[in-house]
């Protein structure tokens, strides 16, 4: 009997043993099937989620954000306690005390289940294995996915703290509105930080995850305050909040920037414009795109807000000039259907949802308007956002449109999607009328920049970022005409010839593939023999191209490329008048490096990047401080700053260029656009039969450009010039920007000596000359040029000058300022004549 007793109980506890040792070997093998192919420890303790990437002005305001996932990362310590017990009342309150599930939670589930035969299910997924769901796993209801996000739960808890696996959760998680974790969501609901959330708002946000869509606080409002009130009784029971604070909360109404109780924090950002997605389409090719939308980047932009609006309204000033000086009114191109026209509710509506840029702000804001009635003297409209009064009544004036051809007949009907902005009184701001309004179809850009540290300060590439998205500053290959002359003399004057060298203006016959070259002045004149400083001041054409013959295209091409104005030149002598195409952006950046003695500086409209984590990645500024950490440097005195840009020109030459361009601008082809108080130099630039126009002109510390043209070339016009059209929107801006950043002179090389020049003919002038003639040029200390000037027909030559055909095409090699060696034609002195070989 007790042999028999014995071998029962033996054979139940080897039954037990073997269930046992088979439970195992079969759960083992279900973790084996299940977890072989799933991240590791480590892909999981260093998983980081999307986060929104940030661009801020220098004074640290946001002016842009991307993002694939609108998301802000906070870390676990800066989230408050409060938030925090909200979420885990609401969604795993023994988050702190399992180990990746909660065993008790689903067998409490499947109860539930069972017992309501299947209509009452509900999740019993923990905080860990939400993140697990959320971050590396589909949403998709299986058995399968359960034991892998169980097997990863399990797994994450060994390889990362409660506060990480939280801090992942809460920073993940989506709560509605196209907001992802729960610092976006404070501002997208509450437009508050996290730490101003009251125990009733947090509550809200934890209720969102499980069904955000179905619980909005506007369309979904009684759901909404049931699931709040119901997650502030959970938070009391487990000790969170106190009696009193939930009765305060659970009476209180549900307020949120969707019901209007607060303001959007998105009306505080200014609309997207031309330099912030420069930003983005340059970061995008440095980080590439993925880290640029989801790093969480923080992005230090060089932008100067205020003298962005200026460089963007001087712009579209001058482009609505030109456009309407045409006389035609073209319209948006769009309509209402006339049966909306008679319910105000449906064309409002209608007009909303029209794609028309909203983002003008010239002389006003302007508005998207339809035409509600036509009249011989009036057009009656009815405006986006706006209504009508008796004081402002939404009415244009047949006074308004006199400028265009033809009456409000010929040029609109009922329905026309148009532009308005408000007239007002210039001496006191009162309303006058509503005037109409089109976007040119002329187009343009400009861009500033310092010329010592490239920080681009101001950038607009066409008259409207929401009417065109290209940025013509950048990416517009254009021909930048006469304004690449600079280039061709600098060349000139880094080999040894001078601002008072004697340069023949005649007609000139070249036989190109192409066929026979004869290349003319824009006056169709021609001056005989000229000082070079004469020449680029009256942007001579004749002269370009001989000098350009002398010097040699190859040179002239190598320069352009050394200063970046193109990558590749292509090397013909049409190149030298800019028939070859390049961008502002690079025509600017290589003016700078005129402006700042020949260094060469790098454009940038960036100063710093920062990760998600606050380390620097990116700094644009590699300047060396050694005084800016000594606390004791004397009052007034600078710390010192070293600076290690190379030198791409020799500094005299530098000086003497930009002392030739300041000719251009204070009695050459810029003379009557250009007038500021303070040195100015600068070119303009018009290409055949006036397709572009271009100004690019620079103090002593901010170089800024213009171009002007249509996108698909075409004449602008016989009276289109880069002074008349582009000098005044450099003039508009700059006047703006020596208020902010002065305009000390050009700073003098010490190796520069002076001589009085006559800038008509070249020859050297008493040291006590005056006159208009007069013009003190530099020259290198120990380079005297020989004098020997003699006047004949009413032109300075010398007695040793040749007639035309009797010039030799002798060359020499000369050294360059970068110690390079070029060949060019014989050293040219007050009274030789330079032919380049050409007739």
């Amino acid at each position: 009997m007790l042999r028999f007793i014995f071998s029962f109980f033996g054979g139940i506890f080897t039954f037990l043993t073997m269930g046992l040792v088979m439970a195992a070997l079969g759960l083992g093998g279900v973790i084996f099937l299940y977890g072989r192919d799933l991240p590791s420890y480590e892909t999981l303790s260093q998983y980081t989620p999307k986060t929104i990437s940030r661009i801020y002005s220098r004074e640290g305001r946001i002016i842009d954000e991307f993002a694939v996932e609108r998301r802000l990362f906070t870390p676990a310590e800066d989230i408050p306690d409060l938030v925090k017990q909200a979420f885990i009342s609401a969604e795993d309150k023994n988050f702190y005390t399992h180990q990746g599930f909660d065993a008790t939670s689903m067998l409490s589930a499947v109860v539930d289940a069972v017992q309501s035969r299947g209509e009452d299910l509900r999740g019993a997924s923990t905080i860990t294995q939400q993140v697990m769901k959320n971050f590396l796993l589909d949403g998709s209801r299986s058995v399968e996915r359960k034991i892998k996000e169980i097997i990863l739960a399990v797994r994450i808890e060994q390889a990362m703290s409660k506060e990480r696996i939280l801090e992942l959760y809460l920073n993940e998680i989506f709560l509605g509105q196209n907001s992802f974790g729960v610092t976006a969501a404070a501002l997208t609901y509450f437009n508050k930080p996290l730490t101003d959330l009251t125990a009733g708002e947090a509550a809200y946000l934890a209720s969102l995850p499980k069904s955000p869509s179905n619980r909005h606080p506007v369309r979904d409002q009684e759901a909404a305050i049931f699931w709040r009130d119901n997650t502030l009784r959970l938070m009391h029971q487990n000790g969170y909040i106190d009696d009193i604070t939930l009765a305060v909360e659970t009476g209180s109404p549900l307020r949120t920037v969707q019901g209007g109780d607060y303001a959007d924090f998105r009306t505080t950002l200014p609309d997207r414009d031309y330099f912030t997605d420069e930003i983005r389409r340059q970061l995008s090719q440095d980080f590439g795109q993925e880290e640029f939308f989801s790093g969480g980047l923080s992005i230090r932009a060089t932008v100067d807000p205020e003298l962005q609006k200026v460089a963007a309204q001087s712009l579209q000033q001058a482009l609505e000039d030109f456009d309407r000086a045409r006389g035609v009114w073209r319209g948006t191109g769009l309509t209402i259907a006339p049966e909306a026209l008679a319910d105000d509710a449906a064309w409002r509506a209608a007009l909303r949802a029209t794609d028309l840029p909203r983002d003008v702000i010239l002389g006003g804001q302007w508005h998207p308007a339809v035409v509600l009635d036509v009249a011989e003297n009036s057009l009656r409209i009815g405006i986006e956002g706006l209504s009508a009064s008796e004081a402002e009544p939404h009415a244009v004036p047949r006074r308004d449109i006199a400028w265009m051809r033809g009456n409000f007949f010929d040029n609109f009907t009922r329905g026309d999607v148009v532009h308005v902005r408000r007239v007002v009184q210039d001496s006191d701001g009162s309303f006058l009328h509503w005037s109409l309004r089109q976007v040119p179809e002329v187009q343009g850009a400009f861009m500033a920049m310092d010329v010592n540290t490239g920080r681009v300060i101001a950038m607009q590439g066409g008259f409207s970022y929401q009417a065109s998205v290209f940025n013509r500053a950048t990416q517009a290959q254009r021909q930048p005409g006469s304004s690449f002359k600079p280039f061709v003399y600098a060349t000139a004057l880094d080999s040894g010839y001078s601002p008072a060298t004697i340069v023949v203006d005649a007609p000139i016959e070249i036989m190109t593939p192409q066929g026979l070259w004869r290349p003319t002045n824009a006056s169709n004149q021609f001056y005989g023999p000229t000082p070079l400083r004469t020449g680029i001041e009256r942007s001579r054409n004749l002269m370009t191209v001989r000098l350009a013959q002398e010097v040699g295209i190859d040179r002239i091409a190598e320069y352009a490329e050394r200063f970046g104005v193109y990558d590749r030149m292509n090397p013909v002598l049409a190149a030298s008048l800019g028939s070859d195409e390049t961008t502002l952006f690079k025509m600017v950046a290589a003016y700078a490096m005129f402006a700042n003695g020949g260094e060469r500086v790098a454009p940038t409209l960036v100063d710093r990047v920062q990760d998600r984590f606050g380390n620097t990645v990116y700094l644009h500024d590699d300047r060396q401080c050694p005084d800016c950490a000594n606390l004791t440097l004397p009052a007034g005195q600078a710390p010192l700053i070293l600076s290690n840009r190379t030198r791409v020109m020799n500094e005299v030459t530098a000086y003497q260029l930009t002392s030739m361009m300041q000719g251009v601008v204070e009695r050459g082809t810029a003379a009557g656009s250009v007038n500021l108080p303070a040195q100015i130099a600068g070119k303009t630039g018009t290409t055949n039969d006036s397709k572009d126009v271009w100004f690019v002109g620079f103090s002593s510390n901010i170089v800024a450009g213009c171009y002007i043209g249509y996108d698909n070339p075409r004449s602008l016009g016989s009276g289109a010039s880069g002074g008349g059209m582009c000098g005044p929107v450099f003039n508009r801006f700059m006047a703006e920007a020596i208020d902010v950043f002065g305009a000390p002179p050009f700073r003098v090389p010490d190796q520069c000596q002076f001589i009085n020049i006559d800038r008509f003919s070249g020859a050297r002038l008493p040291d006590d000359a005056v006159g208009d003639n007069v013009v003190a040029e530099c020259f290198r200390a120990g380079e005297e040029p020989v004098f020997g000037i003699m006047y004949d027909g009413g032109f300075a030559m010398a007695a040793d000058l040749p007639l035309y055909d009797e010039v030799p095409r002798s060359q020499r090699e000369v050294t360059t300022s970068t110690g390079d060696t070029a060949t060019v034609g014989e050293r040219a002195t007050f009274g030789t004549l330079s032919t380049g070989g050409l007739y």
